[in-house]
């Protein structure tokens, strides 16, 4: 990699941002949208019951176990921020640590990753608006549905245009929702359970569901593990927007370890109340039945809420709809920091001078997530199922650069003080090793044509959608690296450890080439 400093790309700011509106956030705020990305409500409804499924009565331990490697990259950003608080996060970070190679493929990861989530958020976010109507014709409609998903992802992207603060009062509004719903969920049903009012199956609580060493099977093991990676993703959301965050250096990084812990105690508790709420068996409500795998809540609103399940249906559909804003988000600012260093074309870095937001990047991101998701609803239901089993993957695949990138990063520094030695060095190295093991056993388990719902090419749907994702990336850099406007990045002149902020200020923005001349 070239340590060479080269003059930006484009003409700074005075506050050394990208145009973005700065101190619009604070921990409050950002530890808000950091937990509203990961759209903990839909998060639940959409995974617990396949984690029981994966791994019975050790869903509460594998909610622990995969917090740990998210709690240790936690610390990775929190350091990686401090140092350089950039908008393209693992974008900018690979690139300053491995080159421009690896930093373009982790950019690519946060932003496969949040298409295909936005997808489903959309879909399910409208299949639940109309299950209020409580009528088969509406919610089972096809067209119906994915209209409405798109008009949801639309609406958000209008939003988030017209700026941070508006988004951040909105999603006060809505994470509130979920938790109020998450916690009469929680009392409810434990309430059920210990005064003997819960259905046949129900069972208090036990010890052995909290056993580490009670796993029978290594890939229900991976497979829970890569599942329960979905439901705390989303959290690097508020580091994405730091350069919008006051003290950008600290705030960020704070609110991304509280917000994991948050969602910890969360999962734990929502599954372990579900589970003795509705037991471990194959057939009724208990969570070993198949059929109510798909979205738990929806199998157990009635049982436990009785004639006020409809709470439980607007919270996921809030839930699903939060989250559609806060996907955008950094999808569109990472894109926004690929193109400020060269590594995407120019109209991607432009900011729109009224609301200094990234216009063109938020609407391009939003259009090509509505085109994937009515393509996949076109071609099957069950290719949209494995696309958000297949997540994991990319989620995977761009925290573990991320981790190693902050070891590389601070190299020089890690064994010159005892906290450079644990918060750069070994949490960020074990959490990337944990996470590339995952990724290579679920990829490994995901060949195999019985995963998931689909197979293509004689293999696994599921592989062939996550691997895939990943590869057409290669495809997208590969082509743009025959563009003359690339050059800089790839040289390493336009983004290196050595380099400072770069800021497209609005969209009358003005190229220059890497000598500080016009284009």
């Amino acid at each position: 990699m070239s340590e060479k400093r080269s003059a930006p790309a484009v003409d700074p700011t005075p506050t050394g941002s990208k145009g973005l509106a700065a101190g619009t956030l604070g921990l409050f705020g950002s530890t808000v949208i950091g937990l509203a990305s990961t759209a903990p409500v839909y998060s639940l409804a959409a995974t617990v019951g396949f984690v029981v499924l994966a791994v019975g009565a050790q869903a509460p331990i594998a909610m622990i176990l995969a917090f740990i490697p998210m709690f240790l990259t936690a610390y990775a950003y929190r350091e990686l921020n401090r140092a350089v608080p950039d908008c393209g996060t693992a974008f900018t970070w690979g690139t300053k640590a491995f080159g421009p190679w690896v930093g373009w493929m982790a950019g690519w990861g946060v932003a496969v990753a949040g298409i295909i989530v936005l997808a489903n958020l959309a879909q399910i976010g409208s299949k639940y608006l109309w299950l209020l109507t409580n009528n088969p014709d509406l919610y089972d409609n096809v067209f119906l549905v994915t209209a409405t998903g798109v008009v949801f992802i639309a609406l958000m992207t209008f939003i988030s245009i017209r700026g941070l603060q508006i988004g951040e009062r909105l999603q006060n509004v809505l994470l509130g929702v979920q938790y109020v719903a998450l916690i009469l969920f929680v009392i409810l049903a434990l309430w059920a359970v210990f005064t003997g009012t819960a259905p046949e199956g129900a069972t208090l609580p036990q010890a052995d569901w909290f056993n580490p060493f009670a796993f029978t099977s290594l890939s229900g093991f991976t497979e829970a593990i890569l599942l329960c990676l979905f439901i705390y993703w989303g959290w690097d959301t508020c580091l994405a927007l730091n350069e919008e965050t006051k003290d950008p250096e600290r705030t960020p990084g704070r609110a991304a370890v509280l917000s994991t812990v948050i969602l910890l105690v969360t999962y734990v508790s929502v599954t372990v109340a579900a589970m003795s709420f509705a037991g471990l068996g194959d057939s009724g409500l208990g969570l070993g039945n198949e059929e109510n795998s798909g979205d738990v809540f929806l199998a157990l609103k009635d049982a436990i809420f009785g004639p006020w399940a409809w709470l439980l249906v607007i919270a996921v559909c809030v839930s699903a709809i939060s989250s559609t804003q806060t996907t955008i988000l950094p999808t569109a600012r990472g894109t926004l920091a690929m193109a400020t260093y060269r590594a995407l074309p120019e109209r991607f870095g432009r900011i729109n001078p009224a609301f200094k937001t990234p216009r063109f990047a938020t609407i391009f991101m939003s259009v090509v997530a509505i085109t994937f998701y009515v393509g996949m609803t076109l071609v099957s239901e069950n290719v949209l199922s494995d696309t958000i089993l297949s997540i994991g993957l990319a989620i995977a695949f761009y925290y573990a650069i991320t981790s190693y990138a902050c070891v590389w990063y601070f190299r020089k520094e890690i064994f010159t003080t005892v906290r450079n030695f644990l918060f750069k060095g070994l949490f960020p190295l074990i959490g990337g090793l944990m996470l590339t093991a995952a990724f290579i056993q679920s990829a490994i388990d995901m060949y195999d044509p019985e995963y998931g719902y689909t197979v293509i090419f004689g293999i696994g749907g599921v592989f062939v959608i996550g691997v895939g994702s990943l590869l057409v990336g290669v495809v997208l850099m590969l082509v743009w690296f025959f563009f003359a406007q690339s050059k800089p990045f790839f040289r390493g002149e336009s983004l290196n450890r050595d380099t400072e902020v770069l800021a497209p200020e609005d969209e009358q923005l003005i190229p220059r080439s890497v000598d500080g001349g016009l284009m």
